[in-house]
């Protein structure tokens, strides 16, 4: 296996990178428009798609991974106190 298996497939919050993307190109003196006809997430999944980044539904896995942390260090601390 290589290094790459081995780690934690990195992940992004798709926003992010749609933000970015859409940043730049406004820079450009391009004037994107995203789900023009309603909701953006589908726009913005195919854009992530062609970027070649998979879209996780579950965020930001770096949040996520903070947040049950948290909430372990507070069960802990409502257990320990009873």
């Amino acid at each position: 296996m290589s290094r790459a298996d081995d780690a934690e497939q990195e992940s992004y919050n798709p926003w992010s990178v749609v933000n970015l993307v859409f940043t730049h190109l406004v820079e450009q003196g391009l004037h994107p428009v995203l789900g023009e006809t309603g909701d953006p997430g589908p726009p913005a999944t195919a854009l992530l798609v062609a970027l070649g980044i998979e879209p996780a539904p579950e965020g930001n896995r770096e949040i996520k991974r903070d947040v049950r942390d948290q909430l372990a260090e507070i069960r802990a601390a409502m257990l320990d106190e009873r």
